[in-house]
């Protein structure tokens, strides 16, 4: 990446784990909440690191940027998470440049979800840009190529059929509610955490269940009753929650703290209790599954679900995947014309020195000189020229590299480094 001029660093990585080789617990220990990445981000800036985005999800950790060499990022995401370097190093991948660019693409669009079709982790890496962007360390790269994501994310919704119907962790956990609770519009559902994927649940369970005995409870209680006041629904206090669990049948848990918000001492139920634990890390603590008549599902096994929707999604994957490269090799083609823009102004440089030097000359020698005629003439000659050589560049049929080394020859320019 270095011949492209877009940072100081030498390569682009992506480095990270998912649900593919680490389980709820591996990546709960690798998790990164707000005050995390934001001193990761701050971090990293202060080492001179000059372009970095995080994403950190319920199924996946990953650090996408410029380095001199991955530990780089690797020790950074180990600094700020609770796991270690060789925690990371027997369930992580790495991924170099194209790679790189070719995994965050399938990422972004929903081809690698645990879920998929899955395209909640857009939003999460839109903002994991503009987060990046607001502490300063995001370069044009970074922006073109996240949103160029994003137009391929975008397109494959709307192209295909690969998100037909609602394709989400939240999604799935009202699915398993309504296979496994008999008589589930007649039950207590409790729902403990009104985040993005509380507030997604809220919304699939009063779509699907058709249950109107929904109480919610959030340690920020106004946050609760925002939700609460546009569904119609019941909001209790957090100090409340044991007594609301007792007369609970279903539990639903997506408060998404970094420790377990729901231990074996909360709950007093001689009825069946189901809980459904949507967070990263766990925030049901394994005791729990000491107690007779309590249930516990993980969101790992809400994701193994697999229906005739999900099935038939699968066939739209290679729509997905072409409509991908074509966004992707639009992306190449800008970043090739990164390679050579260093050339181009530097040229472009130099041509005006040569102006200014003949204009100059000419100034002194000619009485009645007219000198900004001139300027405007030889300007818009400077122009054509450079466009000439960039066209030239552009051409797929160019051998870009040697045209690049003998323009630098001929015209004897210095080009900037970043």
């Amino acid at each position: 990446m270095k011949d492209y001029h877009i940072s100081k660093h030498s390569s682009f990585y992506t480095i990270g784990l998912s649900y593919q080789k680490a389980d709820a617990e591996v990546r709960g220990k690798f998790s990164l909440d707000d005050a995390a990445t934001d001193r990761l981000l701050n971090q990293a800036l202060a080492q001179g690191l000059d372009a970095l985005i995080i994403t950190s999800t319920c199924n996946r950790t990953e650090l996408h940027g410029f380095a001199q060499h991955p530990f780089q990022l690797i020790k950074l995401l180990c600094d700020n998470t609770a796991g270690s370097v060789e925690e990371f190093q027997e369930v992580a991948y790495v991924y170099k440049n194209n790679d790189a660019i070719s995994h965050l693409f399938r990422v972004g669009t929903g081809l690698d979800s645990q879920i998929l079709g899955d395209f909640e982790i857009i939003s999460q890496l839109r903002s994991g840009f503009n987060r990046s962007k607001r502490i300063g360390i995001a370069n044009p790269f970074l922006e073109r190529l996240t949103n160029s994501v994003i137009q391929a994310s975008k397109r494959i919704k709307n192209e295909t059929e690969i998100s037909s119907g609602t394709t989400s962790v939240a999604f799935a956990s009202v699915q398993y509610i309504l296979k496994n609770v008999p008589d589930v519009s007649e039950k207590n559902i409790l729902l403990f955490g009104t985040g993005k994927i509380g507030r997604n649940t809220c919304e699939n369970l009063i779509k699907h269940t058709k249950n109107n005995h929904i109480t919610l409870i959030n340690r920020t209680k106004d946050k609760a009753e925002k939700i609460a006041g546009k569904f119609n629904l019941l909001v209790k206090d957090y100090g409340d929650l044991q007594t609301e669990i007792r007369n609970s049948d279903v539990l639903i848990v997506a408060t998404g703290a970094q420790s377990p918000t729901i231990s074996k001492e909360l709950i007093y139920t001689k009825k069946p209790l189901l809980i459904l634990d949507l967070s990263i890390p766990k925030n049901v603590s394994d005791d729990v599954l000491d107690l007779e008549n309590v249930t516990v599902i993980h969101l790992d096994h809400l994701s193994q679900m697999t229906d005739d929707t999900l099935e038939r999604r699968k066939q739209f994957i290679p729509n997905a995947e072409d409509i991908i490269e074509e966004v992707k090799h639009d992306f190449i083609q800008w970043l090739e014309t990164r390679k050579f823009a260093p050339v181009i102004k530097a040229l472009k440089k130099k041509l005006k020195t040569m102006k200014d030097e003949e204009m100059d000359y000419h100034s002194k020698k000619i009485s009645d000189f007219n000198e900004e005629q001139a300027d405007v003439i030889s300007n818009r000659i400077i122009q054509k020229i450079t466009k000439q050589f960039a066209n030239h560049l552009k051409d797929d049929t160019v051998d870009a590299d040697t045209s690049l080394a003998l323009i630098q020859k001929v015209f004897q320019l210095e080009i900037e480094t970043p």
